[in-house]
């Protein structure tokens, strides 16, 4: 997962992939959604913005193992910026926890409205539901680190990844910039108290080159970092608890979000189908209230080939 904010999810942000890569021959693919609802509208100073929406990111990957420990990957991302249709059970369940509404029981319910005002002038408005293709990501992994020893296993892979600005940035279904990351993932993973537990991190940076989206505040680098673990009382199921974060995309705001470090909270687990078939479930929440979406919902189904 990483942060869906519109205006953040346009850039080569990467996830937190595994640390262990895959070997020589075999592949993996990938289906991932995220559905994203936010509701947030501040004004401070000569800036007011509004984002009220729902959007869905759904990405192809593939990832494919290749000699001497490197692994190859490439994902396609098809997004959808709508009104969208969560705003009620969203209300309903901030009602039923009796959590602070922040307004959006108040909005309009199921409207598209990503809009940012800055000295009286718009800088960015989005009212119309669209979708596309947005940006190519490619990567390339090397394993650093495998090490199986009885039951614990540790391992660390570096990875590099590139975006191309292929999708439209007017449309926020690309950011308009060639994006290029580092990261660094880490794995422990050991028998312990009902099961197998496992902690893992990581962490990078990314260079951005001049965007098409709020070109005079965009800043053209941010780190980012995963801390997580993970329970696993059986072979088909896993329980995962995770936090991700990312320094500011913008200059020059007082608005968390916009100018704001960001960090969110992910609860969910997976399902192993097969020993090649698994499939994950999560819910995220932002820690750093309005800096990422109300609540992300994610599934992703992979399947390995050898």
């Amino acid at each position: 997962v990483s942060n869906q904010n519109p205006l953040v999810q346009i850039y080569g942000l990467p996830t937190a992939e595994r640390s262990a890569l895959l070997e020589s021959g075999q592949a993996e693919l990938s289906l991932m959604m995220d559905l994203a609802s936010s509701y947030t509208t501040h004004t401070t100073g000569e800036e007011s913005i509004l984002l009220d929406g729902e959007t869905t990111r759904l990405t192809l990957s593939w990832r494919q193992g290749l000699a001497s420990g490197l692994e190859a990957g490439m994902d396609i991302p098809v997004i959808w910026h709508r009104g969208g249709f969560l705003d009620g059970f969203i209300e309903n369940w901030h009602s039923f926890f009796s959590l602070p509404q922040g307004g959006r029981d108040t909005a309009p319910k199921n409207q598209l409205a990503y809009r940012y005002i800055r000295a009286g002038q718009t800088q960015l408005s989005l009212t119309d539901d669209c979708e596309g293709l947005g940006d190519l990501r490619f990567s390339l992994g090397w394993q650093l680190l495998d090490r199986q020893q009885s039951n614990e296993h540790q391992s660390v892979a570096l990875r590099i990844s590139l975006k191309l600005p292929t999708g439209d940035s007017d449309r926020l279904l690309g950011s308009g910039s060639t994006d290029a990351a580092v990261q660094i993932n880490a794995l422990t993973q050991r028998p312990g108290m009902g099961g197998d537990w496992a902690l893992w991190a990581g962490g990078g940076l990314l260079v951005m080159s001049d965007s098409e989206v709020l070109d005079r505040q965009q800043r053209h680098l941010a780190g980012f970092g995963t801390l997580g673990m993970g329970w696993s009382p059986t072979s088909w199921i896993a329980f995962k608890l995770q936090v991700d974060g990312n320094t500011a995309f913008y200059n020059h705001s007082d608005l968390t979000e916009i100018g704001s470090n960001s960090a969110q909270l992910a609860l969910g687990g997976s399902l192993g189908f097969s020993p090649r078939t698994v499939l994950d479930l999560g819910v995220t929440e932002d820690i750093v209230v309005d800096s990422a979406p109300d609540v992300v919902f994610h599934l992703a189904l992979s399947h390995r080939f050898f």
